[in-house]
């Protein structure tokens, strides 16, 4: 990987050198059909660029990362690729003021997502190949400047196996000599082109509005067509771009839109222009819930908002990453919530989004929003939960402090003045002080430009007849920042805890007085950050955390309850609530949680809580505990709900027991049955893996389960439950296969990662702590950047949670200063998620 980098730097110096007018990218992939002699399947990439010196120097350098380069012709003279090619650069010298390059490659097909990745079903042997690129893959696919701000219109023409479709940006069509040619896209950046091809089951729509028109396409392969609800995909794909056009004031400027759901694929999807990709884990082959089609729902809309935020406006470099995915996380909630169905997408967002976020802003790793990105292994790791999730709090705090309707002009302003473009902070911020008229350099420099999460927490003082004399706000937790916030006071009314007021304030300081609430009653519950409006891990008085162990589940409004939950879940990481308290609060609450996406996060919480953050002594009692509250609610469930589906997931996730195991093994044969409960196929393998896990289903049976579902998405279930048996050959073979051979793909590398380690069988996998750290470094070196995230993150022995292990991560730590920072960022994080647990489970110690 080291060198396949670019730095920041070199960046700068080719941005100040040249300018690019366009590309001609020409791909011949019929050799992604058939037998292959190469050691490496490759195809031919020939690609013409037309750039212009602007500044001094005549040497620089193309990016490309192909197997060979057949030749390189710069102005029409031949270079020698043994000379100038080191397998991820051409260096070019003897530039004129205008230059044409032609470079003729052979490129590797991909099996880890980046690049050109190559997919072959298992269910029919087709072949289904499509591009993913961020942020600096399209290299491996042709050559080009690779970086954001060196944007140019693209032309590609691709010739395909007979019988295939091709899609790329632009429109294009099949000509008489079989070649795909696609219409010139507008000037674009390189990580957002992509081509998609194979015999994808395809399906069309139009969008209509005035006298704007856009076609619409969605496609996934054709194994899946029987399950894709193409309609609803195209549902809110139109009220997505309704929108968009009435708060953006600048239509749609790519053309087509087509979308397409995509095996394999390491991101949840990927904001192409006029071509989206998506996972097709989007695609549900069995019942699913309504938070399901949320999710989708506001990944599609998330996507959408980058055609304006990141494609027609990108960040000059990685370091203003979250101008596009911050505005885009936030105006994927924002619209959901406004044009469709899911009109409760601001609870899923506090409940979901920003847990991913307080996790992020307390590694040791955090960084600002606006974020030091020196170089791409940097960028890579920076598509995390402060770029997305604490960026879009961040912006829906913004909204509260400026004004939606402020908010909304400057984006307006942000995209006519610099469509096309590249931008930086600054430009963003020159248009929010124009329409909203105040200082954003200041709130910048508090939101953008630090790190770390504040704590809210009242402090209330009440007289003699329990009415309120003074309640303030107490911000802790780092440099204070300006907050607008909502202060919510409830009262237990007829088993309903209710608000009975709310004041607005600005917190500044380490503390604010709360005005016009002195004289009041005292409430049960003081919710110092109601509604969700900015960014803060929240406090409770004791009174308030007394009434929330006894009634959490009346409070009525789903906004409130979600903010309560995630301040419980966030005391409970912290050390300052014993586990076991907060599996009590979901025994006792969760089954009368109404909103299904925060019922899911719940029950997440709860695994989490007793497999890592429960004392080791109590760890076995907690599970029993959540099984036994699992099959109770899942038997009380209402008969074909989406509660009664969770429930039994949930369960699943949770037995243990030879009754639990029983009930399990009756379900798929069967014999037990409960009212209303369809278990279909993705049921059955959430009903099977603990079986695996417990040694109760050997490599026959789990066969046997691959033949009912012989798919893609079964082998990869198959996979993760072959890993997961409880033997000490197995763990070996597993570990094999990700650690000394590179031959799965990334779907199935993820698989046997899932697997290898389970909760259950620490001891089984206790030998590879060591082994971890002895191999991780070469990982590193040998992989892509993705699969070595993958294998780092995924081996890192969490479930050895003792302090020898941290003793041998903070040795590898010393001993590595040298390693790849972005190597030891990851090693950094798993050290404090494994530091994180110790300290919880000594508070819940305390217990016993």
């Amino acid at each position: 990987m080291p060198g396949e980098n670019l730095s920041r730097d070199e960046a700068r110096e080719r941005a100040a050198l040249l300018s690019v007018d366009g590309y001609e990218v020409a791909l011949d992939l019929r050799s992604a059909v058939g037998e292959s002699t190469e050691a490496v399947r490759t195809f031919r990439s020939v690609t013409t660029i037309r750039f212009r010196r602007t500044g001094e120097g005549d040497t620089t350098f193309v990016d490309l990362v192909a197997p060979s380069v057949t030749s390189v012709t710069l102005n029409g003279r031949a270079l020698d690729p043994a000379a100038v090619f080191d397998g991820a650069r051409i260096a070019l010298d003897g530039l004129a003021d205008e230059n044409v390059l032609v470079v003729d490659a052979q490129c590797a097909y991909s099996r880890t997502g980046e690049g050109m990745h190559r997919f072959v079903d298992p269910e029919d042997g087709e072949v289904y190949l499509y591009t993913q690129y961020e942020p600096a893959d399209a290299r491996r696919v042709h050559a080009d400047f690779e970086q954001p701000d060196l944007k140019a219109p693209y032309r590609f023409e691709v010739t395909a196996p007979e019988g295939w479709t091709v899609w790329s940006n632009g429109a294009g069509e099949r000509g008489a000599d079989g070649v795909w040619r696609f219409a010139e896209t507008k000037p674009i950046s390189t990580y957002i082109t992509c081509v998609v091809a194979g015999p994808y089951h395809y399906v069309t729509d139009t969008y209509r509005r005035g006298d704007i028109e856009i076609p619409l396409g969605a496609m996934c392969r054709k194994g899946l067509a029987k399950h894709f609800d193409a309609d609803d995909v195209f549902l809110v794909t139109k009220q997505g771009f309704d929108f968009f056009h009435d708060n953006f004031d600048f239509p749609y400027p790519f053309g087509k839109y087509d979308q397409a759901f995509v095996p394999e694929y390491n991101l949840g999807a990927m904001e192409n222009p006029g071509m989206v990709t998506f996972t097709e884990e989007y695609i549900y082959r069995g019942k699913v819930t309504r938070a399901a089609y949320e999710r989708r729902a506001n990944t599609i809309l998330h996507e959408m908002a980058h055609m304006w935020f990141g494609d027609l406006v990108t960040m000059v470099w990685w370091d203003d990453l979250w101008l596009k995915e911050s505005f885009a996380d936030f105006m994927g909630s924002f619209s959901l919530a406004e044009a469709t169905r899911f009109t409760d997408s601001w609870v899923t967002f506090a409940n979901n989004r920003k847990a991913w976020a307080y996790r992020a802003d307390q590694l040791p790793s955090t960084h600002p929003v606006t974020a030091d990105i020196r170089d791409l292994e940097d960028a890579k790791l920076n598509f995390d939960g402060i770029t997305y999730a604490k960026g879009a709090s961040v912006l829906k705090q913004l909204v509260a402090y400026v004004g939606r309707d402020a908010f909304l002009e400057g984006a307006r302003r942000y995209f006519k003045r610099h469509a096309y473009g590249n931008t930086r902070l600054a430009d963003l911020l020159a248009v929010l002080e124009e329409t909203s008229g105040r200082d954003m350099k200041a709130w910048s420099k508090s939101w953008l430009q630090t790190s770390g999460v504040n704590v809210l927490a009242p402090d209330v003082t009440y007289d003699a007849e329990g009415r309120i004399t003074e309640l303030a706000v107490l911000q802790e937790g780092g440099e204070p920042r300006p907050h607008r916030i909502a202060v919510g006071l409830y009262q237990l009314t007829d088993g309903e805890l209710v608000r009975y007021a709310r004041v607005e304030t600005d917190v500044a300081g380490a503390r604010t007085v709360v005005d016009g609430v002195a004289g009041g009653e005292k409430p049960d519950l003081i919710l110092v950050n109601d509604d969700d409006l900015t960014y803060c891990k929240v406090r409770f008085d004791e009174g308030s955390l007394d009434t929330l162990r006894d009634h959490l589940g009346d409070v009525t409004d789903p906004l409130a309850r979600a903010v309560c939950w995630s301040a419980l879940w966030n005391l409970t990481r912290d050390g300052l609530m014993p586990a076991r308290d907060f599996v009590a609060a979901v025994l006792a609450f969760a089954g009368r949680e109404t909103d299904i996406g925060v019922l899911q996060m719940v029950h997440a919480w709860a695994r989490t809580a007793v497999t890592h953050y429960a004392a080791p002594g109590w760890r076995e009692e907690g599970g029993r505990l959540l099984a036994e509250g699992g099959l109770r609610e899942l038997r009380t469930a209402e008969p074909g709900s989406e509660h009664q589906l969770t429930w039994a997931r949930f369960f699943a996730a949770a037995a243990s027991s030879d009754a639990d195991l029983q009930l399990l093994e009756g379900l798929l044969a069967g014999t037990a049955r409960i009212d209303g409960l369809d278990v279909d196929q993705e049921l059955r393998w959430a009903l099977l893996s603990p079986l695996a896990e417990a040694g109760r289903a050997d490599e026959a049976r789990i066969g046997e389960e691959l033949a009912r579902d012989d798919t893609a998405s079964g082998k990869r279930h198959q996979v993760r439950l072959l890993a997961a048996r409880p033997s000490a050959a197995v763990k070996a073979q597993a570990w094999a296969q990700v650690v000394e051979s590179d031959t799965l793909s990334n779907a199935l590398v993820g698989a046997v990662i899932a697997g290898f380690a389970q909760p259950s069988q620490r001891e089984l996998t206790a030998p590879y702590a060591e082994k971890y750290f002895a191999v991780i470094e070469r990982i590193w070196a040998e992989r892509s950047i993705q699969i070595g995230m993958d294998v780092v993150r995924g081996l890192f022995p969490a479930y050895q949670d003792r302090p020898e292990t941290l003793a041998a991560t903070d040795a590898w730590l010393a001993e590595h200063a040298d390693a790849a920072p972005a190597l030891r960022r990851l090693v950094l994080e798993s050290r404090d998620d494994l530091a994180r647990a110790l300290r919880a489970q000594e508070c819940d110690a305390l217990e016993d």
